[in-house]
């Protein structure tokens, strides 16, 4: 009975982490979704763009996939271990050894191609310099959503300021994006000399470094919620016996 009433809580509380773990993915997902001046708009919005990286546009839905399913599996878990059902630990033993062969098989192709989501950012320059040449101050989504983008990451451009040459914004004001000078100086004023002297980071590689700078947390939280799972598929099946037992 003590055994049991153990093996319960443990239960409870490896997949309350999984529950609550999917419900803060399934939030950042929604967010990313509902957020329309986000960064994979820029991404989604590049003409030419390499068909691989036309993919991240979708990652919000990847991410309220992922969400969804580990709280439907916390929820099968911490259920299945109350009412000591048999059929619902089966259920949630067979979804997370599922689930943790996808994960393992995800994990080895992001070993192998470390460095392609680095590779599809660079080969974005072209179509990011033809994009903001040829619309930026003129498709008011397009100069919306690239305006929000430099803001929020301090850059200009995909490249650099040049990337605004020729472009009907640059051609009526004959100045750059405030971004590209780090609003440094009064508004509407930023020019080739002043541009080129502070030379602020293109997107690009602010996008590259925002990515290598949350590799290691995202890490983290895949190896966490890998334990959990780990651990509540063994405690299910020692649960799982210990109710047929009573049978």
């Amino acid at each position: 009975m003590c055994c049991s009433g153990f093996l319960k809580m443990m239960m409870f509380i490896f997949n309350g982490g999984i529950f609550l773990a999917g419900a803060a993915i399934l939030g950042v997902g929604i967010w990313v979704k509902v957020d329309s001046g986000s960064l994979l708009g820029v991404l989604d919005s590049v003409e030419g763009a390499p068909s691989e990286l036309s993919q991240l546009a979708n990652i919000s839905y990847m991410l309220i996939g992922v969400g969804a399913v580990l709280v439907v599996i916390g929820f099968l878990g911490c259920c299945g271990a109350i009412r000591e059902s048999r059929c619902m630990l089966l259920t949630f033993f067979s979804i997370v050894l599922i689930l943790f062969i996808i994960e393992v098989a995800g994990a080895v192709v992001l070993l192998v191609f470390q460095g392609l989501a680095d590779q599809l950012l660079q080969g974005l320059e072209d179509g990011i310099r033809k994009d903001l040449t040829e619309k930026y101050g003129e498709n008011e989504g397009v100069t919306s959503l690239w305006d929000t983008t430099m803001d929020q990451l301090k850059c200009c451009g995909g490249k650099n300021y040049t990337d605004f040459d020729q472009s009907p914004y640059f051609n009526q004001n004959q100045v750059y994006p405030d971004t590209c000078c780090n609003a440094t100086i009064p508004e509407g004023q930023c020019n080739e000399n002043r541009a080129s002297a502070i030379m602020v980071d293109g997107c690009i590689d602010k996008i590259v470094q925002l990515l290598e700078d949350n590799a290691v947390i995202v890490a983290a939280v895949a190896l966490g919620i890998t334990a959990l799972e780990i651990a509540a598929m063994v405690v299910s099946m020692v649960l799982y016996k210990n109710i047929g037992n009573k049978g």
